[in-house]
């Protein structure tokens, strides 16, 4: 997992049209999905944060998560460190584990930053900073095969 400051993120490999993407966001942006091109897209979504929540891993995408409203910690671990509940939803492609997310490290969006989680990354987003409180989330998928 990367995570850094939005005015770096150009010292990563993010395809251009992702970048472009990403630099022209504004905090009205509408919620849904944007198809950016046909290996890209990017989800807007607003949620309340949650007390705790479960490590998720997609195989096939990057994500790309930036905060455009509130605060939100994502606790992350190498998947080596989980058991993997016996179910891959393929077409949403998403996995989860069953491990407590607690002792596992994180880092804390506050829409300053953004974080790159790679699919042999475990993360559990949504969860609660200080307080609970609604959040607005930008998440950029890229297709993990179209980076090399």
């Amino acid at each position: 997992m990367i995570t850094d400051k939005i005015k770096n993120i150009e010292r990563y490999n993010i395809p251009k049209e992702a970048l472009l993407f990403i630099k022209n966001l504004t905090s009205d942006i509408a919620f849904g999905k944007y198809e950016i091109t046909k290996d890209i897209y990017a989800n807007v979504e607003s949620y309340n944060t949650k007390l705790n929540g479960k490590f998720e891993r997609h195989r096939k995408y990057v994500d790309v998560q930036i905060l455009l409203l509130g605060k939100e910690k994502i606790y992350y671990t190498d998947v080596e460190n989980l058991d993997e509940y016996p179910f891959y939803d393929e077409v949403k492609d998403i996995s989860f584990y069953d491990k407590e997310i607690v002792k596992s490290h994180y880092v804390i969006l506050d829409g300053t930053n953004f974080s790159i989680i790679y699919p042999n990354e475990a993360h559990a987003p949504q969860i609660f900073y200080e307080k609970q409180e609604p959040v607005k989330k930008v998440v950029v998928k890229i297709k993990y095969s179209s980076l090399f």
